[in-house]
């Protein structure tokens, strides 16, 4: 049996969002019988000292992993390494365009809104020798499909675009949908569970895994957190995050049977959950939060009424 993961970005302290998803993402794993693995995925938007507030808050809620902690910032000659092997095949090429660019220019026939249209596909040597004069090179995957389908757990057989997505930013940075792929390949991982704002970049991550000859995982995409206004939590939301709740008095355990109880499931102990957890009966909805509601609700009575 394979392994499933967690992989926040330590750009800041874990949202109950987050920590709901780091929870589902145990439950599917232990129920089937994979490893749990943690990694950080620190190629971007990185804060001092996120990392280990992280790895503080999961193990208060519980979350137990297997195997070393992994960090992709560790990774980047393997990354280097697969690029090369692309670009052996014929498979990458030089994009010197700007989102501005991209934005104007539009999207090209029957292609998805926001794909990208191929605008440097076909550079002569010369053409790409100018553009470099003025602005750096991506490296973007030149795709062999226009879609791609994948299984989900929750959303069944997705179908979704596959355009030339960028492996390479143009500062010399791994890309996001290089990096989860190869990650995933190296270290055994064939369960992702994530929030479902990334199902549609699944297609193009599988597509690439093919291409690399790689397994491609299951996909369960999870509703995420969402306030009234039907935005992504973020910290503009208020009291959101672990920290902010247990200041206030709010056990760790509390929280977690908060998150749990929210999934229908209960919320005595991880244990009592995983015998109780079924992914087809999860809530497929967004789960609305009112911040100040939680806080209010976990306080214990005596704090509650000062």
């Amino acid at each position: 049996m394979g392994a499933g993961r967690f992989a926040p970005s330590p750009s800041g302290r874990l949202h109950i969002g987050n920590l709901r998803t780091a929870v589902l993402a145990w439950l599917f794993a232990r129920s089937t019988g994979r490893d749990f693995l943690l990694r950080v995925e620190d190629l971007d938007r990185v804060r001092a000292g996120s990392e280990a507030e992280q790895l503080a808050e999961l193990d208060a809620l519980g979350l137990s992993f297997d195997g070393t902690l992994v960090r992709q910032s560790d990774r980047l000659p393997v990354y280097r390494t697969i690029v090369d092997e692309l670009k052996a095949q014929g498979l990458v090429y030089e994009c010197f365009c700007s989102r501005k660019d991209i934005a104007e220019a539009g999207s090209a026939p029957h292609a998805a809104p926001g794909s990208y249209p191929g605008t440097c596909r076909n550079l002569t040597a010369g053409e790409r020798a100018e553009k470099a004069l003025h602005r750096p090179a991506a490296l973007r995957l030149r795709a062999e499909v226009n879609e791609f389908s994948v299984q989900d757990e929750l959303a069944g057989r997705y179908t979704g675009a596959v355009d030339d997505f960028v492996l390479v930013r143009n500062d010399g940075a791994p890309a996001y949908n290089l990096a989860v792929v190869v990650d995933d390949a190296a270290s055994g991982i064939d369960q992702v569970v994530r929030g479902d704002d990334l199902l549609s970049s699944a297609p193009r991550q599988a597509h690439l895994a093919q291409l690399l000859g790689y397994t491609i995982p299951t996909y369960a995409h999870v509703p995420l957190a969402l306030n009234e206004k039907g935005q992504r939590l973020a910290k503009r939301d208020g009291a959101v995050t672990l920290e902010e709740i247990t200041e206030q008095g709010v056990r760790p355990a509390e929280v977690r049977a908060f998150l749990l109880e929210s999934l229908g499931l209960p919320g005595q102990d991880l244990q009592a959950a995983l015998e109780a957890f079924d992914p087809a009966a999860l809530p497929r909805e967004p789960w609305i939060v009112k911040p100040e509601n939680i806080v209010q609700q976990l306080m214990p009575p005596a704090s509650r009424n000062r």
